[in-house]
Formats: C-alpha cells, structure tokens, sequence
C-alpha cells in the first residue's frame, strides 16, 4: 500500500521523538501538559505548545497514511450522531462503524436532520466505493428519509436496541472530552476526531483476538503500522 512521505525537515527534534509525541497524544487520554511532562522524564525537553503544533501539523498526514493502509470494511454499517456543544453551540457528530467496531467516518455538522444524515450517507459511499448489505440506525426519521434519496434497495433496520455498536463507539471520544475541557472550533474538533479515528482503529483489538499472546501480536503489528504512516520505519 502507497504510503505519502512526510517530511520532518527544519524542525529542532527528530522524527522519531515528533512521531512518538503525536502516537502519545492521539493514542491515550493525555493532556498536552502530560505528554509534555511523560517527554520531560526521558530528558526530552519541549513545550506542550509544540507538541500541540505537531499534532496538527502532522496528525492529519498520519491518519491519511493510516487509513490507506485500512483493510476493507464490513458490509454492515451502524450510523449513529451525539451532540457536542461548542462555545455553548450544539454540534452533532455524526459517525459509523462497521459490525467489527471500526470507525468508518466521522463528521461534525450542525444540524441533525434529512440533508445532515444523506450528507454522512453519500460521504460513506463514496469513500468505501460499495454499497453494504444493511445499516443499522436509531429511530431518527432523518435515517430512512436519506436512504430513500440515496440507495432506496438498501436494507434498513431502525432499532434503538439494534445500535448498541455505534453508541458505544462515542465512549473513546467522550472520554478524551473531559480530558480536553471542551472544544474551541468546530475545524479544530473535525481535524482532532479524524486523526482519533484512525489511530484507534490501528490499535483497536478485533473480538477474534482476545487472548494475551493475539493481543500482544496485534499490538506490535499496530505499532510498526504506524511507524511506517509515520514515515519513522
């Protein structure tokens, strides 16, 4: 898989430390500070102001590599959307996942209505390049209003129980809010939430591979994935 270079020129560190400083802020629930302070104890002295520039700086580059790099999805889609407010401004970010629980796509609007749900609906088609066998949604009308506009054949099924996949998919998200203290841009949010995404599913653990020594396989091949979205390999 074509992998884009990314260039680490005229920076003071090197790609290696860059890289990492990212992988630790996009990876667990840690502020800036605490990263700066985790960077502090290996004798890495930076500010949490640059490590915030690094992260927007080449986040966005990794998660692209990171998502070329993505296996092909599952066939059946959980759409869900959950509010966010922003400078006391509702947002929805609306998401889907697949059956396996890997994030599809994620996009922060305004509105939570027909022309909001067949905006993420033709988004999803023309990024995966399929249509799937089923989505799963809520009882949100906006759902199968938007489906009828874009794949009316597809199949359907609205239940607030049958959803479960996607509700619990805002709970990685909602924890790194707190941790956050909120949101000051809905570009900001967009750009954080994608770069989250994609690098919760390199390291995300599918339900097949549970045991110790699956776990620990699966989590050194994420690491050398990323090094390599990185360009550090």
């Amino acid at each position: 898989m074509q992998t884009s270079a990314i260039s680490y020129k005229r920076h003071r560190f090197p790609s290696q430390i860059i890289a990492h400083a990212v992988w630790l802020y996009m990876r667990f629930n840690l502020s800036l500070r605490e990263v700066e302070e985790m960077l502090l104890e290996r004798g890495i002295d930076v500010s949490y102001e640059t490590i915030r520039r690094w992260t927007v700086k080449f986040g966005p580059q990794i998660a692209q590599n990171l998502r070329r790099r993505q296996a092909r999805p599952g066939d059946v889609w959980h759409l869900d959307e959950v509010v966010v407010k922003i400078a006391d401004r509702p947002f929805w970010l609306w998401r889907a996942v697949d059956q396996h629980g890997v994030v599809l796509d994620e996009i922060l609007q305004s509105s939570r209505n027909k022309p909001a749900a067949k905006r993420l609906m033709l988004r999803l088609l023309k990024r995966h390049g399929f249509v799937p066998k089923r989505i799963i949604t809520d009882k949100l009308r906006s759902y199968g209003a938007a489906k009828r506009d874009v794949a009316p054949g597809l199949d359907h099924w609205s239940h607030k129980g049958l959803n479960n996949r996607a509700e619990n998919s805002h709970l990685p998200f909602r924890k790194r809010e707190r941790v956050m203290q909120g949101h000051r841009s809905p570009g900001g949010l967009q750009r954080f939430v994608s770069v989250h995404s994609a690098t919760r599913n390199c390291f995300f653990v599918p339900s097949c591979r549970r045991t110790a020594l699956t776990i620990r396989f699966h989590r050194l091949q994420a690491l050398d994935v990323w090094k390599t979205a990185a360009n550090i390999a």
